[in-house]
């Protein structure tokens, strides 16, 4: 069980697959299953939390020391799917990225090179005995990648200004309650085959239009990820904090898959100036979010 708080973390969002517990092999199956039937299910503030709170001793725990044995819940046509958090895993893949977005002397401060030394040979150790290890969440902070975007389509979008709990303990995978029938939530979902279909139309939409390109690349990426799940699974793109650090006019307005998609299609009928104005727009609303990071 959590600590219940009505401190929420305003910045990051998700790409996560769920998978049926038929794609989990035996213990981890029935602890799944079992898992998915509690009352209560931490969400992905409370993880943040956690994470949050064990930088604060000193010296500071930048990765678990124990794996998470947590997950977020869904169902896809009545089966029940689960996305483990593997927050260590998570955690050590996400100190390898530090070097890139902070200053050495900020970076020494916030992890010290021996803590950081440390989780890297703890990894290389792991990764040794668990050489096909994958996560099953990405994240990234105050953005949602348009590559993310490519894999639903707006039909898909779902947005609740409150969000209401969802019968499982989920509310609408944010943390905490705010007393208005729960944080507001705005995400899409599709399972796989859609996803992985999206994905190859755009990829060859993208090589014969411009030659490919940084997005062409970053589609590469996640599809040799999406490849490593079952075919049956879930994918769910959740803009996660952001919807606390965000207007609710801005997220009711905000349809950047409809804009992915109609910059592709643009793009396959030779209309150029269409592609230019979706990019353009979606160029734009997130601009104007990335700003808010350096804003107090």
């Amino acid at each position: 069980m959590s600590v219940v708080s009505s401190v929420f973390v305003p910045y990051t969002s998700y790409l996560r697959v769920y998978e049926p517990l038929a794609a989990f092999p035996e213990p981890e199956r029935s602890h799944w299953a079992r898992y998915a039937q509690r009352s209560y299910l931490p969400t992905y503030q409370d993880e943040l939390r956690r994470s949050l709170a064990d930088l604060v001793p000193t010296p500071p725990v930048g990765v678990p020391v124990h794996e998470s044995g947590d997950a977020f819940v869904a169902e896809l046509d009545g089966v029940v799917c689960v996305c483990p958090w593997r927050t260590r895993l998570r955690g050590w893949l996400a100190l390898e990225e530090l070097g890139g977005l902070f200053p050495a002397t900020v970076l020494d401060a916030l992890l010290p090179p021996v803590v950081r030394g440390q989780q890297s040979a703890d990894h290389e150790r792991w990764q040794k005995r668990n050489p096909d290890a994958r996560p099953w969440i990405r994240t990234t902070v105050w953005h949602v990648p348009v590559r993310w975007f490519v894999l639903f389509a707006d039909e898909e979008r779902e947005y609740r200004a409150y969000a209401a709990e969802d019968g499982n303990g989920e509310d609408g995978g944010a943390g905490g309650d705010d007393g208005d029938g729960g944080p507001p939530v705005l995400r899409y979902r599709t399972p796989m085959v859609h996803a992985r279909r999206r994905l190859a139309r755009a990829l060859r939409t993208l090589r014969e239009s411009v030659d490919g390109g940084p997005l062409a690349e970053g589609l590469v990426d996640v599809g040799r990820w999406l490849e490593e799940f079952h075919p049956r699974a879930l994918v769910e793109l959740d803009y996660g904090g952001l919807v606390h650090a965000l207007p609710a006019e801005h997220l009711a307005a905000d349809r950047s898959a409809a804009d992915v998609s109609e910059g592709l299609a643009a793009l396959r009928d030779g209309d150029n100036d269409g592609a230019s104005e979706a990019y353009a727009r979606l160029a734009e609303r997130w601009r104007t979010v990335r700003d808010r990071q350096f804003t107090n």
